[in-house]
């Protein structure tokens, strides 16, 4: 389960919207898109696990507790926490960027109940055969400590070096990369379409015209699934919401406006 304190309520009126952030993110690098849509809903944003800080070495991460399943199981009980708080039982909108996407239509698939719609920023159902194990060497490069956002931005370009600093600890890695890279490494051993067809609710499935995913994935998406519909950033590279965005509020705003009313139900 994610800490309590890894939530986080930003306001707004009308069913939840909960942002789930990638595998080197976390809640806050949302800031920017917050505003916004809280004209939609009452905002949230949550750490997901193994993203809140330094493990401590006598922690051993069993590879269970770094499992997909696993974070959906905790996005199921945030959204529980949500309807505590804010005394309704509202299903929510689920906005997530790529392993943030992933857990959205894989809660949604598994939670029908819980979900009434579901944004996918660049993110894919197969990788398999793919491995983050090619990185381990530029991971290496990186100091213990970015002094500054310009820091990171010299390793890591503008958009993605504001991004990472956000996300940073005072400069420092927000949790364990062995942790990071076993999460991904799971993407590489199996396929997310069963659960992908088995989303019941709309979505909208946003790809980066610089995508990271498989050629021709995304567009399948919207093939495989009728609830689904696809929208090319033209341009854009992974961070769409942040590389591009304009193009990203006005693709969310016009899926947002188009959903069905949401029914209101009161937390017994």
């Amino acid at each position: 389960m994610t800490d309590s304190d890894s939530l986080t309520d930003h306001g707004g009126d009308g069913p939840p919207i909960l942002l789930l952030h990638g595998l080197m993110g976390r809640g806050r690098t949302w800031s920017r898109q917050v505003g916004w849509l809280r004209r939609y809903g009452r905002v949230f944003t949550v750490d997901a696990a193994w993203h809140t800080g330094p493990i401590p070495p006598s922690t051993k991460v069993e590879p269970d507790e770094m499992a997909t399943e696993r974070f959906v199981d905790d996005i199921a009980d945030v959204l529980a926490r949500i309807g505590r708080l804010t005394g309704r039982d509202d299903p929510a909108v689920l906005i997530g960027h790529s392993m943030g996407g992933l857990h959205a239509w894989c809660t949604a698939a598994k939670h029908p109940d819980l979900v009434r719609g579901i944004v996918v920023e660049d993110m894919a159902p197969d990788f398999r055969g793919q491995t983050t194990r090619n990185w381990t060497p530029w991971f290496e490069t990186w100091p213990d400590r970015f002094t500054s956002v310009e820091h990171a931005q010299e390793l890591f370009g503008e958009v993605a070096g504001r991004y990472f600093y956000e996300a940073f600890d005072d400069g420092r890695l927000h949790g364990d990369l062995d942790v990071f890279i076993s999460i991904a490494d799971e993407w590489g051993r199996r396929d997310y379409w069963s659960a992908w067809e088995r989303v019941e609710v709309p979505a909208l499935v946003l790809e980066a015209g610089f995508t990271v995913t498989p050629p021709g994935q995304m567009a399948a998406m919207a093939l495989r699934n009728v609830n689904a519909q696809h929208v090319v950033a033209p341009g854009a590279g992974h961070l769409i919401h942040d590389d591009a965005p304009e193009f990203f509020r006005g693709a969310v705003e016009a899926f947002l406006s188009a959903l069905p009313p949401a029914p209101i139900r009161t937390s017994r």
